[in-house]
C-alpha cells in the first residue's frame, strides 16, 4: 500500500467515527516535505482526547492497512500512538482536545477531514524556535561532565564504555550544530542534512572514529571537546549565559592530573 492509499485508508476509518472532530496530517507531510521515506504523522481532534476508544479506533483503522507489527500505545508520551505495519509503513498520532489545537499552526498541518472548521482558528505561520538558555546550559555542563568521565573510563580501562562516552559527546555537538542553524522545520532525528550547513557536515564527518582502545579513546573525546566547547561558548555569548568556568576549569585540570591531557583549545 502506498502512502497516499495509507492516508486515505485511515481517513474514511476515522471520518464518521463518534467524538472525532477533525484528522490532520503534521510532520513532513502537514508542511509538504516529504519524501519516500518519512513517516505518516496525524493529528487526531477528539472531544474527550487520548481515551482507550479512540486508541481502539485508531489501531483497526491503521489494521485495514497493513499486517501491524509494532505498536506502541502511548507508552512515551500520553498522547502518542506509534505503528509499523508490515511493509514497515511507519504511523504517528497525536490525539488532542479542540483546545489543545492552539500549539498548532496552519503551515504544519494538512487537513483530512475538520468537522468543525479548528484549521481555520489557528495562526496561519508557526513561530521560529525559541532559544532555551536553560536547556542550553544543561547540555554545556553535560557535555563537560561526559568528558571529565574520560578519566574514570581510562583507569578502569573501560574502553567500550570510553566508545559510548564518544556517542554522549557527538548527539551534544549535533544538537549544538541545529541549534546554531535556527532551522524552522526540524521534522525528526531523521532529516539532520537539511537541518545543518555544508561546514557543519564537514566539521562532523572530519571528527575521529571512536575505537575501543586507550589512544583512540582519549584522542577522539578530545577532537570532541575542540569541535564542540569553542561553538557552545560563543552560543552562550549570544544568548546572554554566563559560561561555566569553574566546571570546566576543574575538569581540565582532573584530565591533567589523571591522563596527562591538556585543553585542547585557547580560550584567550
Amino acid at each position: 500500500m502506498t502512502h497516499n492509499e495509507t492516508i486515505r485508508t485511515i481517513t474514511e476509518a476515522t471520518r464518521n467515527a463518534p467524538g472525532v472532530k477533525a484528522l490532520f496530517l503534521s510532520g513532513s507531510y502537514g508542511n509538504g516535505m516529504a519524501d519516500a521515506y518519512s513517516d505518516i504523522d496525524f493529528v487526531i481532534v477528539t472531544e474527550d482526547g487520548a481515551t482507550d476508544s479512540i486508541a481502539a479506533l485508531w489501531k483497526e483503522a491503521v489494521g485495514k492497512t497493513g499486517n501491524i507489527v509494532l505498536w506502541w500505545d502511548r507508552t512515551t508520551v500520553p498522547v502518542l500512538i506509534n505503528a509499523i505495519t508490515a511493509d514497515w509503513t511507519r504511523t504517528d498520532l497525536i490525539i488532542l482536545k479542540p483546545e489543545q489545537m492552539r500549539a498548532h499552526a496552519q503551515d504544519t498541518l494538512k487537513p483530512l477531514f475538520d468537522h468543525d472548521g479548528i484549521y481555520s482558528t489557528l495562526p496561519q505561520t508557526t513561530l521560529p524556535p525559541i532559544p532555551n538558555p536553560a536547556r542550553f546550559l544543561y547540555q554545556v555542563e553535560e557535555f563537560i561532565r561526559v568528558l571529565g568521565l574520560l578519566h574514570l573510563a581510562a583507569g578502569r580501562e573501560e574502553y567500550i564504555n570510553g566508545v559510548l562516552g564518544v556517542f554522549h559527546l557527538r548527539n551534544k555537538l549535533v544538537e549544538l550544530l541545529i541549534a546554531e542553524t535556527n532551522a524552522p522545520n526540524r521534522g525528526g532525528v531523521l532529516h539532520l542534512n537539511r537541518l545543518i550547513t555544508d561546514e557543519q557536515k564537514a566539521l562532523m564527518i572530519g571528527l575521529p572514529p571512536a575505537l575501543p582502545d586507550r589512544d583512540s579513546m582519549i584522542s577522539t573525546h578530545l577532537a570532541y571537546a575542540a569541535a564542540y566547547l569553542p561553538r557552545a561558548r560563543q552560543r552562550a555569548k549570544v544568548l546572554g549565559i554566563d559560561w561555566p568556568e569553574q566546571f570546566e576549569a576543574a575538569t581540565w585540570q582532573k584530565l591533567k592530573e589523571t591522563i596527562g591531557v591538556e585543553r585542547p583549545y585557547d580560550i584567550s
